[in-house]
């Protein structure tokens, strides 16, 4: 097989997934094969429900080990789930279907048939229950990964928290000097392998202008110490900065990823910047995981109003 297939779990049911997969799947060719991993009985009611069409070949999971895939169809594994209607409001009810359907897409990365994964939206709060703050640790968790990191990705500019999902209160706490250094070195390595590249990376501080009035000033004992270590290991690396002014144009041009302390301080700006016209990548998994930089978007199921800007995108970072 020239090029790997794509494997696509659907992830909630009652989301916007499928209905931006169809817009996608409508309009544009790949060359890699697409295997979507969901719901056949659920993927059918929300084909009747949206009014759309969609020609598939059906395949089992033993069959994608015999390269049983057709490259100009959709290929489709079922996972056995169904509900009444075709959107519902989100619950816990497809907690099981949902792992499954990751248990089958990681059984396929670890045959080594792909090492493209791409998820859609998940309900962070109904299917992690508080065990994993983000889909992001709960992959690392079942690859048995422990040096991994978030990267929202655009060709233009990309950021990486140092904390992901955790509470605000928390993340004074848990930066390091080690988790700083382990996390930009994964970065790193991934720019010069995927890209043929090496990065120029920005760090911004944790305080505010990279000051602090408090006795212990962060910025100083932890970021800048992780800063020499990363230059004296050939990294290109620059900082800390003061998070408020890293993302103005003539600085955000300097740079190709942004590293922040914590989510919403490169996530907000990136997304405010590229709207949805990037995607959430895993570095230093096993294979290349990617998802959607969005939610399912409960309040806009069924309306065919979604962006599928963003999926598009993870498709085809993944179409090589």
């Amino acid at each position: 097989m020239k090029f790997k297939p794509i494997i696509i779990v659907a992830g909630e049911p009652n989301s916007i997934f499928t209905e931006i997969f169809l817009k996608i799947i409508h309009k544009k060719k790949f060359k890699s094969p697409i295997v979507l991993i969901c719901s056949k009985k659920i993927l059918l009611k929300q084909l009747r429900a949206l009014k759309e069409n969609l020609n598939f070949n059906e395949i089992d999971i033993k069959k994608i080990f015999l390269n049983n895939l057709k490259f100009k169809k959709l290929n489709v594994i079922d996972i056995d789930f169904d509900q009444n209607k075709a959107f519902q409001k989100i619950s816990s009810n497809s907690n099981k279907y949902i792992e499954k359907s990751f248990e089958i897409g990681l059984k396929i990365m670890k045959s080594g048939i792909s090492n493209k994964l791409i998820n859609g939206p998940i309900s962070k709060k109904n299917f992690l229950k508080k065990k994993y703050i983000g889909v992001t640790e709960y992959l690392a968790h079942k690859t048995k990964v422990k040096n991994y990191a978030m990267v929202i990705f655009n060709k233009k500019l990309s950021v990486s928290p140092i904390i992901t999902h955790e509470p605000l209160k928390f993340v004074s706490k848990n930066i390091s000097k080690s988790k700083i250094v382990k996390k930009i070195k994964i970065i790193d390595k991934f720019w010069k392998t995927k890209f043929n590249q090496k990065p120029k990376i920005a760090i911004t501080g944790l305080n505010p202008h990279c000051e602090s009035s408090d006795i212990f000033n962060e910025d100083k004992k932890i970021v800048s110490p992780a800063v020499k270590i990363l230059k004296k290991s050939k990294v290109n690396i620059e900082g800390p900065f003061p998070a408020d002014t890293i993302f103005t144009k003539s600085n955000r041009n300097k740079y190709n990823i942004v590293v922040g302390m914590y989510h919403d301080q490169v996530l907000t700006p990136i997304k405010t910047i590229f709207e949805f016209d990037a995607i959430n990548l895993t570095v230093g998994l096993p294979f290349i995981r990617v998802s959607p930089d969005h939610g399912p978007n409960e309040r806009m199921l069924g309306q065919k109003k979604s962006d599928f800007t963003s999926l598009l995108n993870s498709i085809k970072f993944l179409d090589f």
